[in-house]
């Protein structure tokens, strides 16, 4: 590429690396895309939300393994009896009594139409749907931080660029002044001028007020104002031989893809946890229970039971029968739902695999237009200088120069963003993936279900609330 005199130094020399903001690399503290990463997935409270509702599923286990516990129910009484009788012979006693007693009963299913079996397994599948949509959800704010993190940086080299022009047309305006003082140009020269710095400005206004939002963008994803940020490489340790690949390894590991399939899982244990329902239920029922006066001329009573009680539902009003329909209609739904997640998936693969072919030419072209354009501009003001051209024609030259830098910057944020696009619809962007931490120090769901799933009792959660 050719080296020549210009006021914008840092837009052509590219060596086919992402170096969007020469100025951003100055700071010795500045910040890089994986330190971002690591912010946002630790501090994001999108992903802490989640985290929290996969908790939450967890409860569900333990609740379905009480089928299989017994259950002890106290009691206590405490009455006051009064009654008057009058006999034939006009006789009438008071009777006062004050039964009171106290006593335990406890009950433990032998039998429920295997319904708290598939009871656990359903909770099961929703613990793991549950993580798999939150690893999706991590993907996504991932996603969305490299998409905040190159805003940022794309927004604030279009700033300065627009600065730069700012400053360029009005070296341009009090050059066209000078020779229209002495007669050289016209007034119209002048008015065209002025009319570039005047949009030039308000271009400037536009990118300020874009790189405000990309800030505001930044710290709801990320958790912190952006600083100095370093450039960004495209991610490129994603081998995959074509695009047949990519779909096929995005519906082999997809968390959005695993999710619905543990959904359907899900959906189809309800149906037998409804159908269960009509089946018979055995329980081993027990009872202890001691009275004081319970009734008049008995000071006390003990009593004590203990049996099998078996219940065969014959009719209960069509209910079940509606349960059973309704389950069934939904694992149909979860079906349906889990193609359309399918679809949307591969798009989103075929999508990105064009993004990062396209974004790669798209940042050569700019690049070369770049080039040609700076090499026109100084050319055109040779000319200008020695007649040839026209204010207009500078001024032409100018904005192309300026469009061709815009368009550049755009092209490599864009190239940055789809290469992990393409990582994210293959379901594989993770700070493991990317080397940021290492398995054990990522959050970790397991612990928190491994410590509430066997709890019989205790309202205290595992961290101490």
């Amino acid at each position: 590429m050719p080296s020549m005199k210009s006021k914008y130094p840092c837009a052509v020399r590219l060596a086919g690396a992402v170096c969007i903001l020469a100025a951003s690399t100055a700071a010795p503290q500045a910040q890089s895309l994986e330190q971002a990463l690591i912010n946002a997935y630790f501090a994001n409270p999108t992903i802490n939300a989640q985290r929290a509702a996969v908790r939450v599923v967890d409860e569900q286990v333990p609740q379905a393994l009480a089928g299989y516990r017994p259950q002890v129910f106290g009691n206590a009484q405490a009455d006051v009896d009064r009654s008057r009788t009058q006999s034939p012979a006009g006789t009438t006693n008071n009777l006062r009594n004050y039964p009171r007693g106290y006593g335990v009963t406890a009950q433990q299913n032998i039998f429920n139409g295997f319904q708290t079996g598939n009871l656990v397994r359903s909770a099961e599948s929703q613990v793991l749907a549950a993580r798999e949509t939150l690893r999706n959800t991590e993907q996504n704010v991932l996603l969305d931080a490299v998409s905040a993190y190159m805003n940022v940086i794309r927004d604030t080299a279009i700033v300065q660029l627009q600065q730069q022009n700012v400053q360029a047309l009005n070296e341009q305006l009090r050059a066209t002044n000078d020779r229209f003082q002495v007669g050289e140009l016209t007034r119209t020269d002048v008015a065209q001028a002025q009319a570039r710095l005047r949009a030039a400005e308000s271009q400037l206004s536009a990118a300020q007020a874009n790189l405000n939002a990309s800030r505001a963008a930044y710290r709801r994803d990320i958790g912190s104002d952006p600083g100095a940020l370093k450039p960004a490489q495209p991610y490129t340790k994603l081998t995959l031989a074509s695009l047949d690949a990519a779909v096929a390894e995005a519906f082999g590991k997809h968390p959005a893809i695993q999710a619905t399939r543990h959904g359907v899982d899900t959906a189809q244990l309800q149906v037998k946890v409804a159908e269960g329902s009509l089946l018979p239920t055995l329980n081993l029922e027990a009872s202890a229970q001691r009275f004081s006066d319970p009734s008049p001329g008995v000071y006390n009573n003990f009593d004590m039971t203990a049996g099998l009680r078996l219940t065969v539902p014959l009719y209960q009003g069509g209910a079940e029968h509606s349960r059973v329909r309704q389950a069934k209609e939904l694992t149909g739904q979860r079906q349906l739902e889990s193609d359309v997640v399918r679809d949307q998936v591969r798009a989103a693969v075929i999508q990105s695999w064009g993004l990062v072919s396209a974004s790669r030419f798209q940042v050569e072209a700019a690049q070369a237009q770049v080039a040609a354009s700076e090499i026109a501009l100084n050319g055109v003001r040779e000319e200008f200088r020695v007649g040839q051209r026209t204010t207009l024609d500078v001024l032409n030259a100018q904005a192309e120069l300026v469009l061709a830098r815009s368009a550049l910057i755009t092209a490599q944020r864009d190239r940055v963003v789809a290469s992990y696009s393409l990582l994210s619809s293959v379901g594989r962007l993770s700070v493991v993936e990317l080397k940021l931490a290492q398995q054990n120090q990522t959050y970790q769901p397991e612990v928190h279900y491994d410590q509430v799933r066997d709890s019989w009792f205790g309202l205290r959660t595992p961290d101490g609330r």
